[in-house]
């Protein structure tokens, strides 16, 4: 456990490099996402829109944090399809249309998104095809599975492993060959089911089915028959997985989970295993018997999802919903999004507040200086990092729930006083674990304040005080952690801190950045903007995700809670 920690730290202050943290990384956990930056064949390659990622914030004379506008279609990396992808919506009138018509990325139950893996190896069809067209995978080929190992059955996650984003997923330009080549008619495309093997795995009630290729559809002619079959019976797919070899054919726990976007056919995602067979079978058991609670918002244009900021101009990136092209199977437009990195339910890594090593710190603001004295004089010096959100191990930001009410300390500040947060000391955990039991090393600290389930709203319906009125000093601000707070998690092996709040660090600055610069300085990270704690009983795990994208200094993603 020391040396784990040590390693995270280490981490933290950018003393040892990701390539030594992939190495040490816990085999309870696989990383099944394709990593997502501007070289890699990330997005469809045919009029789509191209990945971007703008550092609009860096720690410097204007800011004390880094952030990034993304700009992510769901069909980005790692993704998911949900039935309005192919399904059009009920009374519309166009050929398939249904009640799954309605299934949006936002309204999939929780549940569906994970399961038992039942891995399918295809890996004999890779490049068995012409070139421009997919090999099929076959109805038979499941039938086969089933009489070697055993019957499919509601609640498994069929993946089916060809190998073929481990072998063509590459920086451009070599990267043609995952998509660009194959849509192209100069090589073979990757192996997908067909229609038929769709039907069949719908009678077996399997609701997720996995491919490690760029989609879920036969080129030429079979991309849409096969979405279909699917999606038609409300079945979500995982597109683009990779590294699926090191999954066993049964007992594996999978899941994959993404930004929730309001009325969106998909999702760019993140897909995860979890190995460790106690774990994965108290898992698999959660999601077969549906007790699986979404702990994420809704992504919306017309609610605060992003950061207000205490002056003029300090607000976040707004959350922006674009469209482009139109589908005329669904008569809808194809989506994209505009974000900042700290949008809804997101990560924050060590990077968020502290500096790249060799940083100098004259740059500060004068003020920030001003906080960075007073907090090494109390705390010792501020680390410096380099950990950005996809560097932050899988195993981090999951972990058994421990969820702390201080809704208690709702209204005990003075408004004089104000813009503040009232202030979660190491007093109000030590009165937690006095009720419930001592903390233990690598469980997940959730703070429970009731914030965002009061005041996450429309604008135009009291939105402004979920951030407007607390930043401005018309309301009070959400509790949160200060820095002696974090230190004392940190003494007791905590790794990841999470909160219903907009932040961690709540709305005094200098306050926030202290929690912030403590946060980072000890390896630590945090998990913002959760909804509904009050639905999650004591024996949950929490399960925390953001698509792998390169250079975050945030991440968007989505919680979950299985119990």
């Amino acid at each position: 456990m020391r040396s784990h920690r040590r390693l995270l730290i280490l981490l933290s202050l950018g003393v040892i490099t990701a390539t030594a943290r992939g190495q040490q990384q816990s085999p309870a956990f696989c990383d099944l996402s394709l990593l997502v930056a501007a070289e890699y064949p990330c997005t469809w390659p045919q009029g789509w829109p191209i990945f971007q990622i703008n550092p609009y914030l860096r720690i410097g004379p204007t800011s004390a944090y880094n952030s990034e506008i993304l700009t992510v279609d769901p069909n980005t990396g790692t993704q998911l399809d949900v039935p309005p992808h192919s399904i059009p919506r009920p009374g519309s009138g166009l050929p398939n249309s249904g009640p799954t018509g309605a299934m949006f990325s936002d309204k999939v139950p929780a549940w569906q998104y994970g399961g038992e893996a039942c891995v399918i190896d295809v890996t004999d069809l890779i490049a068995s095809a012409p070139r421009g067209h997919s090999a099929l995978i076959k109805k038979e080929r499941v039938v086969a599975w089933e009489r070697k190992y055993r019957p499919l059955h509601a609640g498994d996650v069929v993946i089916f492993r060809s190998g073929y984003s481990d072998k063509y997923y590459k920086p451009l330009p070599a990267g043609r060959r995952f998509l660009a080549e194959p849509l192209e008619n100069k090589t073979p495309a990757w192996p997908d089911p067909d229609p038929p093997c769709m039907e069949y795995l719908a009678t077996r009630n399997v609701m997720h089915v996995v491919v490690d290729s760029p989609s879920m559809g036969p080129i030429p002619d079979l991309q849409e028959p096969t979405h279909i079959a699917g999606l038609k019976h409300g079945m979500i797919f995982t597109e683009g997985a990779t590294n699926l070899t090191d999954l066993p054919p049964t007992g594996a726990f999978y899941c994959a989970v993404g930004p929730r976007h309001a009325d969106c056919a998909g999702s760019e995602t993140r897909a995860l295993a979890i190995l460790d067979k106690p774990l994965a079978e108290r898992l698999i058991d959660s999601v077969k018997h549906r007790r699986v609670i979404d702990l994420s918002p809704v992504l919306h244009p017309d609610l605060p999802l992003s950061l207000s900021g205490v002056a003029v101009g300090a607000h976040r990136q707004p959350y922006v919903k674009g469209t482009f092209g139109y589908n005329p199977n669904v008569d809808a437009a194809f989506n994209t999004h505009i974000m900042d990195s700290h949008t809804g339910t997101h990560l924050v890594p060590p990077s968020y507040a502290l500096p790249p090593k060799g940083f100098d710190n004259g740059s500060y603001a004068p003020h920030v200086r001003r906080w960075l004295a007073d907090y090494e004089r109390t705390f010792g010096p501020r680390g410096t990092s380099s950990v950005t959100t996809e560097q932050v191990p899988l195993e981090q930001t999951c972990g058994p729930a421990r969820v702390i009410d201080v809704r208690h300390l709702v209204g005990t500040t003075s408004t004089e006083d104000r813009p503040i947060s009232p202030v979660i000391t190491p007093t109000h955990i030590a009165a937690y674990e006095k009720q419930t039991g001592a903390l233990r090393p690598n469980e997940v600290v959730i703070f429970f304040t009731g914030h965002t389930d009061r005041h996450l709203k429309r604008m135009s319906d009291g939105g402004s005080a979920m951030m407007d009125d607390p930043f401005s000093g018309k309301s009070e601000g959400w509790p949160a952690p200060g820095p002696e707070t974090i230190r004392h998690l940190d003494g007791k092996g905590i790794r990841c801190v999470a909160t219903d709040a907009p932040t961690l660090g709540g709305v005094d600055p200098p306050q926030a950045l202290l929690t912030y610069w403590t946060l980072g300085t000890a390896g630590m990270v945090g998990v913002e903007f959760l909804i509904d704690l009050e639905k999650v009983p004591d024996n949950a795990y929490f399960l925390f995700a953001a698509p792998k994208i390169r250079g975050g200094h945030g991440g968007v993603g989505r919680a979950i809670a299985l119990h």
